[in-house]
């Protein structure tokens, strides 16, 4: 059972040994991502001009379980929209949030803006750093 949903920005911030990325390494093990933020990740290292397979040996490294976006959570998502709007969330964002509701977990991300939201949108969000 997963105990957190990372953003993408979670994960980047432990890939590149960000501050928070402590944080994000004592929860990896028992983390999911949807594969909406895991598609911001790939772009993250494409814009960077890494390879598919670079990209695929960076990522596979991570013991982090891929969860689809569904039907489900696109309704999900697409909810959250009133409650995130007013500090400007991204569907990816919202994917990540989604599915932190869905598995009852708590949602990790670097982005600061989301602790302004997280009692609107019942779902317990740790703030990195």
């Amino acid at each position: 059972m997963s105990r957190a949903v990372l953003d993408a920005s979670a994960i980047l911030a432990l890939l590149h040994d960000e501050p928070g990325a402590a944080v994000v390494a004592g929860a990896v093990a028992d983390a999911v991502v949807s594969t909406v933020n895991l598609s911001e990740v790939v772009a993250h290292f494409a814009r960077g001009g890494l390879s598919a397979p670079m990209i695929q040996a960076i990522l596979g490294e991570l013991p982090i379980e891929q969860i689809p976006f569904d039907e489900d959570q696109a309704w999900a998502a697409g909810l959250l929209s009133p409650q995130t709007r007013p500090a400007g969330l991204s569907l990816g964002d919202r994917a990540c949030l989604a599915l932190a509701s869905r598995l009852g977990v708590r949602a990790l991300t670097a982005d600061r803006s989301w602790a302004r939201i997280a009692a609107a949108a019942g779902i317990e969000i740790e703030v990195i750093r």
